[in-house]
């Protein structure tokens, strides 16, 4: 009774974690139109508050990702809980952007750590790579609630004439609950098969596996395409004057709750179908949303951009959880740390880009031509693994190892 306890606490903490930092994360979108006004700030300027934290979390992610296989998954949750509380509480002391801006880079690194913690600690609490994946779809699902909820927060407080601020003390307190939750609770205790130390020479040689980088690049990908609808879909649907302009304003919710409801139906439809037919069919759907929208403009872009999320839902998740059952448990720290490395520097890189072709041109929308590049080599490289299935070997051999089960 006390196993299968602590075993439901670890989900719902799991699950938590994700829902408090994407109240954050996601919430950009929203706070970068006010701080360009707050602070007067060109585009590129103000997308600082997404690249910085983006940033910070890629490096976190290949410098500390080992820590969850050195120092246990326990350990490692709660340094980045208590890291990541400290500096949203110091919001409330910060008036200017830089002090913000540095806030952002410590809470990133934060993030990197226990995220790199929560993703280990699912495969120690799997069955099989299978679970893995529709569990990992499910942790994503309330990752999905998480970004519904904080520009939800930011937009209520914005109506209130209080400021955004307050979003990141919230989340501070939270993540103290969290904390304290994460350091009561007995953890499962992974296989110890180390054959070398675990360090940052083991990650660096990591880096160099096939299954790593195509995984890797993949999300990269994957990532550059999403990142584009929350941190500039709001600016670009400012300019829209149609007839549904209760769409545009809520253009970003929508989004977020279609991503949210996709991921929890993953739970579901990845048991039905094949994993490599859902992305490729998905990836298709998005880059044709990507195209429309460039095609015919925001008068289709506000209808398109939103549905794409409903697409988006099982691909980061189901990709990530391959990704990391190409490699056997007590190695679940350090390779979520260079697929997170991957993630975050595509979700600095792709928005700074698209703010620099908005700058450069003169309007947010140029710089969507860039994303639905990505999305379209997204699609053919998710053709390609349908086809080939280059890493169905390399499952089944770890699945059989790991779990003791055939993929």
């Amino acid at each position: 009774m006390a196993a299968n306890t602590n075993l439901g606490l670890i989900r719902w903490l799991t699950f938590l974690m994700f829902t408090m930092f994407a109240m954050t994360t996601d919430a950009v979108g929203v706070i970068i139109p006010e701080i360009i006004k707050e602070f007067n700030l060109s585009l590129t300027q103000a997308g600082a508050f997404h690249y910085a934290s983006m940033a910070a979390i890629a490096l976190s992610g290949i410098l500390f990702g080992f820590l969850a296989d050195k120092l246990g998954r326990k350990r490692t949750i709660i340094i980045g809980l208590g890291l990541f509380a400290l500096a949203c509480l110091l919001f409330s002391l910060g008036n200017q952007f830089e002090v913000f801006v540095v806030l952002l880079v410590i809470s990133g690194c934060a993030i990197g750590i226990f995220k790199t913690g929560a993703l280990a600690l699912i495969g120690d609490i799997s069955t099989s790579s299978q679970n893995h994946t529709r569990t990992m779809n499910l942790v994503e699902g309330f990752f999905g609630v998480g970004a519904i909820i904080g520009p939800a927060i930011v937009a209520y407080l914005l109506a209130a004439q209080v400021s955004w601020k307050y979003l990141y003390i919230f989340a501070g307190f939270l993540s103290l609950v969290l904390l304290t939750t994460a350091a009561l609770v007995k953890y499962p205790q992974p296989k110890a098969q180390q054959t070398e130390s675990i360090d940052l020479k083991r990650t660096f040689k990591m880096l160099g596996n096939p299954y790593a980088l195509g995984f890797s690049a993949a999300i990269g990908l994957y990532v550059a395409t999403e990142v584009a609808i929350y941190v500039w879909m709001p600016s670009l649907l400012k300019t829209y004057t149609g007839s549904v302009v209760w769409l545009a304003t809520y253009a970003l919710s929508i989004f977020f709750v279609l991503r949210a409801a996709g991921r929890f139906l993953g739970h579901w439809v990845l048991t039905r179908f094949s994993w490599t037919l859902v992305m490729m069919c998905f990836s298709g759907a998005i880059f044709l949303c990507f195209l429309g929208s460039i095609a015919f403009g925001v008068s289709c872009a506000v209808f398109l951009l939103p549905l794409s999320g409903l697409f988006m839902s099982m691909i980061y998740p189901t990709l990530n959880s391959k990704g990391i059952n190409c490699f056997p448990k007590h190695e679940h720290g350090t390779i979520a740390g260079v697929i997170l490395f991957f993630t975050a520097i595509s979700a600095a890189v792709g928005p700074l880009l698209m703010g620099i072709i908005g700058d450069l041109f003169g309007a947010v929308n140029y710089g969507f031509y860039l994303a639905a590049g990505f999305a379209g080599l997204l699609w053919v490289a998710m053709i390609y693994n349908h086809l080939k299935d280059p890493a169905q070997a390399r499952l089944a051999e770890i699945d059989q190892g790991e779990y003791g089960s055939q993929v």
